[in-house]
């Protein structure tokens, strides 16, 4: 028998949709007695405040492909954010406040080191012995890309070792709790309880359910917060923090790459000095300071540069990351300043790795597949300090660069290709006939101004082509400006290629320290989740249910014949479509009751789709994404007339950075135990 049936209500969508008929009925007789169900806020604003209020401080963590760091607010000083103490270590040529996302586990899978001291230990192992230490380096793509994420889901490490991706994730997060709580606790003055501190940790927004559930697991391993205490960690969308944050801007504190031609990326004055140049030198002036004393401070209301925003007026924020690039799409509501969404989250894996792949098949190009992989395995470290040497490289590359840029080649790598192939380094360039490299005698490659922009172009291209297909969307009509976010808008290549492909249809603004944007916005979030008022539904969620057979409407293989009475089958029950607007608070309400008496657990399959063209959870395109869990306590003697009768109402919110799902059991009014995973599917 099935797990669960349907009770007869009328199939509820969210307010923009009509109500669908016929309606969906239970196998067991239809409780028909039922009220209409109405779309009504899961806990008012004034309800959330006051759940807010208990924190006493914010931390939020962002966890990047290539760089990752954290910032707290107290949330008596909410103006005043402060950013992590510097790193030990650091790169030359990369003023940056965050560290690389790198994590170095001991032969015992124990936690050894993360970020640059990861990098720097693992770089002064012996070579024989580096290969029993477990190196991870742009872990977080393996996230995105793998389609059947699970607990179980493993990462392989730089020597080829295996271990679970969770406990990978768990290690980088717990070594942020410690280092982010020290900090906290050296600037407070009270003693902090762990219950004080609100969590949030920054996603991709073109993150599916799965992989948010899986940032929330490994928070509650590394002990973030309990799983008993959920609303303790906000996953926050990394384009929308980035959005969040830049209401708050001040017009010094950005740079408008509409308003001057350009030379290297950054535009100039007549005087060869910066843009807006005396409220510039301010910020310069303000920065180096804030870069001393690490606190920025934003303004309370809305910034300046929104005072030319009309009610409506609608922009776009890139956030050009290291893995992803997500675009998103927001109104700003005046006079409260809160955020609608337009369109559905789009992007993809176009970030800055793009480019490190790029040069990593080139070098496959000119010294053989076989050998860069060999070379990986047997010589781990020098390899770390090649990508090193070339993401230094990659930070001053330039669109109107005319001479070389040199990378040097580690000496291993040199003595490795002679004792691997027989030949010099000089003569695999040369029979290569890859004319844009060539070879220095200092021992360097020399990658020409055609080389560097063979390295970037493809991954550019598909920024900005990915841009202008949003830009054309009936939804995205009228966009004034375009902000770009993220480490990658650093990127003198990128910045060029936006202003020359997107300059004329809208203003093109780079916020300062354009890579600690989401960080900052992330701590705002975490300050007020409330912000973003209405978001967009980036795929159809519905459940499989039965329905009156109807001869002629519904195919034959769908008929089932129970107690003499004709049903079809697998008829998907949506809770939402693809791109409908909900706000924040929304909910959809559905009952079930359970298939026998004496049942402790209902087991509702979730089903998805990118499209809204669907009629049955078989449909091409359809797929199990996940399951809710009701936990039913034992019906008191004399409540219930028997099992069939029974209702427990499910309440699920889809209007958050997550999904979430309530239920009461109607008889006691009592909160049934449930849960939504999309992981162990």
């Amino acid at each position: 028998p099935p797990l669960f049936s349907p009770l007869s209500l009328s199939s509820l969508s969210l307010s923009s949709l009509s109500l669908h008929s016929p309606s969906p009925l239970s196998l067991s007789s239809p409780l028909s007695s039922l009220p209409p169900l109405s779309l009504s806020p899961l806990y008012s604003p004034e309800a959330r405040s006051r759940m807010d209020h208990p924190f006493t401080v914010v931390v939020a963590i962002d966890f990047g492909t290539t760089s990752s760091g954290y910032a707290f607010s107290f949330t008596q000083d909410p103006e005043a954010i402060h950013m992590m103490r510097r790193w030990e270590g650091g790169d030359p040529g990369v003023a940056n406040q965050k560290s690389p996302t790198s994590l170095l586990l001991t032969p015992e899978l124990k936690f050894h080191s993360f970020g640059f001291a990861a990098r720097d230990n693992y770089h002064d192992l012996d070579p024989e012995e580096a290969q029993h230490w477990l190196y991870f380096d742009k872990f977080k793509m393996k996230i995105h890309s793998t389609t059947d994420l699970t607990m179980e889901t493993e990462l392989e490490a730089v020597s080829g070792r295996k271990v679970r991706a969770i406990e990978v994730f768990s290690h980088a997060l717990r070594f942020f709790r410690v280092h982010a709580l020290k900090e906290v606790k050296d600037q407070s003055s009270s003693l902090l309880e762990g219950d004080e501190v609100r969590w949030v940790i920054t996603v991709p927004a073109v993150w599916r359910q799965p992989a948010k559930q899986f940032m929330r697991e490994a928070a509650y391993l590394a002990g973030l917060v309990s799983p008993d205490t959920p609303e303790q960690l906000l996953i926050a969308l990394e384009p929308e923090a980035a959005s969040i944050y830049c209401r708050k801007l001040r017009l010094h504190q950005v740079i408008d790459l509409s308003l001057r031609p350009m030379t290297n990326g950054l535009s100039l004055e007549s005087d060869g000095s910066r843009p807006f140049d005396s409220s510039f030198r301010q910020a310069r002036e303000q920065l180096r300071k804030a870069r001393h004393s690490r606190t920025f401070l934003v303004e309370r209301g809305t910034g300046e540069l929104w005072s030319e925003m009309q009610t409506g007026d609608r922009y776009i924020v890139a956030d050009c990351g290291g893995g992803t690039v997500d675009l998103t799409v927001h109104q700003i509501e005046q006079p409260q300043g809160t955020l609608k969404e337009l369109y559905k989250v789009s992007g993809g894996p176009y970030g800055a790795v793009g480019v490190d792949l790029a040069f990593e098949a080139m070098l496959c190009k000119i010294f053989g597949e076989d050998f860069i992989e060999s070379f990986k395995a047997k010589r781990p470290a020098a390899w770390v300090d090649l990508t090193i040497a070339f993401e230094a490289r990659k930070r001053t590359a330039t669109p109107g660069r005319s001479n070389a840029l040199n990378i040097s080649l580690p000496f291993s790598f040199i003595d490795f290709y002679k004792r691997y192939r027989g030949q010099s380094v000089e003569t695999a360039l040369r029979k290569s006939n890859m004319n844009i490299v060539k070879w220095s005698s200092q021992g360097m490659l020399r990658l020409t101004p055609e080389a560097m922009n063979e390295l970037f172009q493809p991954t550019i291209n598909n920024i900005i082509k990915h841009i202008e297909e949003l830009m054309q969307r009936q939804e995205v009509q009228g966009v004034r400006f375009l902000f770009l976010v993220g480490g990658f808008a650093e990127s003198p290549m990128l910045q060029r290629a936006a202003q020359n492909a997107l300059g004329q249809t809208c203003r093109i603004i780079i916020p300062q320290d354009v890579g600690l944007t989401i960080l900052k916005g992330a701590v705002l979030f975490g300050l007020d989740p409330t912000v973003v008022r209405v978001r967009r539904c980036p795929l159809t969620y519905g459940v499989g249910v039965l329905n009156r057979f109807v001869e002629g409407r519904h195919p034959r293989d769908k008929l089932l014949v129970k107690e003499g009475r004709d049903w079809c089958t697998d008829i998907l029950d949506r809770f939402v479509s693809v791109d409908q607007s909900v706000a924040l608070g929304e909910v959809v309400r559905r009952s079930y009751t359970p298939a026998r008496s004496g049942q402790r657990k209902i087991i509702i399959n979730i089903y998805c789709s990118v499209s809204d063209d669907v009629v049955y959870i078989s449909d091409p395109g359809v797929r199990k994404c996940g399951a809710i869990t009701l936990d039913l306590p034992e019906a008191l003697p004399g409540t219930v007339a028997g099992a069939e009768r029974r209702e427990i109402r499910a309440t699920m919110q889809f209007g958050d950075t997550e999904i979430k799902v309530t239920a009461v059991d109607m008889a006691t009014n009592q909160t049934v135990r449930a849960a939504i995973d999309f992981l162990s599917n």
